[in-house]
């Protein structure tokens, strides 16, 4: 099985499977009725092309480098957050936004005249998963943690039918199971995600998840026997480091944490 949208179509309709406990717990599909159709299904064409392009960029490029420049996701999500959720920006924010761009250009290394197109489409997904961000941080003020997840599978399900079909290939014995274990995993993070973000703001949510950039590579290394090489190490302490810098409390009266109107 070889086809992206294979893998994302089974990932939802598993998934839907899989969340239906919560659902019925819930109280059924009175749970998941929504007035905000439109957002959802707009934050989930959205989140379905980034997942695609994170797809395709782990046929391309490390799957290190994959998750390094995933993981400039939350400084796009605070810039964006200015946009969609009238947030303020502080000169503390501008400056992990500058941080984390001076890590992807550390681990891209474009001045080298060999960028690769994986490079830019994990760069692009890292964006359109912000948005994604700031979209559920806006459904969680009026829809639950359940029916943000049960309206993500229904519509990516849908969104991905037809390309599917169109390449469609039975998995052997071995890839249903994994299947398996991405569908439940993909399932109850995003749950678990939307849970968070309905007690915690999105700028502090999504840089818990920090310990992915380690443990990939971890990952990586050992089922792959993929390198960390100096530049790809250097950009990802610059992107943490910039997300740890919008992350940290400071100080009020320091001048980098003053809001800038």
């Amino acid at each position: 099985m070889r086809s992206v949208f294979q893998i994302m179509l089974l990932r939802s309709t598993i998934g839907m499977a899989m969340l239906w406990p919560l659902v019925r717990a819930a109280g059924g599909l009175a749970a998941v009725r929504t007035e905000r159709l439109p957002q959802h299904a707009l934050r989930n064409v959205i989140h379905y092309a980034a997942q695609y392009g994170w797809f395709v960029a782990l046929t391309l490029i490390p799957l290190a480098q994959v998750v390094s420049i995933e993981f400039t996701m939350p400084i796009w999500s605070a810039a964006l957050a200015v946009v969609f959720l009238g947030e303020r920006m502080n000169a503390r924010k501008w400056i992990a936004v500058l941080v984390g761009l001076v890590g992807v250009a550390v681990i891209v290394r474009p001045h080298t005249g060999a960028v690769n197109v994986g490079q830019l489409i994990a760069l692009g997904a890292a964006l359109g998963f912000a948005v994604s961000v700031v979209l559920v941080k806006s459904l969680t003020r009026t829809d639950a943690a359940v029916a943000i997840s049960f309206w993500m599978l229904v519509v990516q399900s849908a969104i991905g039918l037809v390309p599917a079909l169109l390449v469609w290939q039975w998995p052997s014995a071995q890839a249903w199971a994994w299947v398996v274990v991405v569908a439940f995993c993909g399932t109850y993070s995003h749950y678990c995600f939307a849970r968070a973000m309905q007690h915690a703001d999105a700028t502090v949510v999504v840089p818990m998840d920090f310990l992915r950039v380690p443990l990939t590579a971890l990952a990586g290394w050992l089922m792959y026997e993929e390198r960390l090489d100096l530049f790809t190490a250097l950009g990802v302490g610059l992107i943490l480091a910039g997300n740890v810098l919008n992350l940290v409390r400071w100080p009020p009266g320091a001048w980098w944490g003053r809001r800038k109107a």
